[in-house]
């Protein structure tokens, strides 16, 4: 499994009118391709008038990539769409483009270059994050080694998630998985070995 990923961040849209055609590009993050499926048809059932509703999607489980032109000529709306997504490195991502016709034909190119700017518009209005996996992890200190290990923590690329003030505090962090040994080893030198960090889970988060 790779340590990071991108994908995007919230449900957007934005827009271009092009020779009078309006392109409606919208973006939603998605895990499955059942979620995937269920945001295209809850855009074409939404713009049930438009002349062409048309989709891709990259998930990472699979490593599905899908995409349709939706009644547009073969190579000119689908797979521009996906180039977007993917020349942007981004998965667990669909993007819709609804088309409303405006009495002008754009011809291939045309169509190719609508699509992407559309596309590439609803993708940049979601906003790109990247993901890095990170371990979940737990450590019990005194009040006194508290101060310490917090900015140790920070310093080196964690953060802080809970802290439970109790007999002693109890801090809940992640950071990333490929940083923890280099903690835990600053950690156990900062404290002459009474502190050792439990993991217990790993978990993507958005760098």
């Amino acid at each position: 499994m790779n340590a990071t990923y991108k994908t995007v961040k919230n449900f957007a849209h934005d827009e271009i009118v092009e020779k009078r055609s309006r392109f409606i590009g919208y973006c939603k993050p998605v895990k499955t391709e059942y979620e995937a499926v269920e945001f295209i048809n809850k855009i074409k059932k939404e713009h049930w008038d438009a002349r062409h509703n048309v989709y891709a999607y990259s998930l990472r489980e699979g490593q599905i990539k899908r995409y349709s032109d939706d009644g547009e000529p073969s190579g000119t709306a689908g797979v521009p769409v996906l180039d977007v997504i993917t020349k942007n490195g981004v998965t667990d991502a669909v993007v819709v483009v609804t088309r409303y016709f405006g009495g002008v034909l754009l011809g291939t190119g045309g169509l190719v270059r609508a699509y992407s700017a559309a596309a590439k518009l609803g993708l940049e209005a979601a906003g790109i994050a990247e993901m890095s996996l990170c371990s979940e992890c737990e450590i019990s200190c005194s009040y006194n080694q508290y101060g310490k290990l917090n900015t140790l923590i920070m310093n080196a690329g964690g953060f802080v998630d809970n802290c439970d003030f109790a007999d002693n505090v109890i801090l809940s962090f992640h950071i990333p998985v490929d940083k923890t040994p280099a903690l835990d080893k600053e950690f156990a030198d900062a404290t002459a070995g009474e502190v050792k960090i439990e993991i217990k889970n790993d978990k993507f988060y958005e760098i």
